[in-house]
């Protein structure tokens, strides 16, 4: 198989893993706070993989789709917050990638941190222009606060497990 295809391959068969996981929260019976983290860190870990074994690019076709996914499965209230969601995915990946010479922990936990600021301060921000119920916003605002940084330690956690299971990079 050439590169090209190899790469699109992967990244079909990465956003196919990553729309499963989304639609988990369809599925399964569990409270909005356990399926933050739970699919958060699934989704994280995928856009880990993607940027490794694919390359930003494709990987960046992961991260814009996601948040649209989200969208319409209601999770994200208006069109308007899918921006924000794309770009701190961007960032999560984008800062993972340009610490590849760091240590791996080092650069998740900073990855982690920047996409966890960026979300909470650009729904901060958001949530100053929109009105929206009050109930809704605070657990928008929650969701897109240390959760995201946690959900992007558990990603690269569960990532390393994945590619040193397979071999994978």
């Amino acid at each position: 198989m050439n590169s090209t295809s190899r790469i699109l391959t992967r990244t079909a068969l990465l956003l196919a893993l990553v729309l499963l996981f989304q639609s988990l929260r369809l599925m399964i019976p569990i409270s909005p706070f356990l399926s933050t983290f739970l699919i958060g860190s699934l989704i994280n870990s995928c856009l880990l993989i993607a940027a490794e074994m694919v390359g930003a690019g494709p990987a960046l076709v992961i991260v814009l789709l996601t948040p649209v996914v989200a969208y319409f499965q209601q999770v994200l209230p208006l069109p308007i917050f899918i921006l924000p969601v794309a770009l701190g995915n961007a960032i999560y990946i984008g800062i993972f990638l340009m610490g590849k010479h760091w240590k791996y922990w080092m650069s998740i936990s900073i990855a982690a941190a920047c996409k966890a600021a960026f979300m909470y301060f650009a729904f901060s921000w958001l949530l100053t222009l929109i009105e929206i119920p009050a109930k809704i916003a605070i657990g928008l605002l929650f969701a897109m606060s240390w959760p995201q940084f946690v959900t992007g330690l558990l990603g690269g956690l569960l990532a390393d497990i994945i590619k040193k299971r397979l071999k994978l990079m």
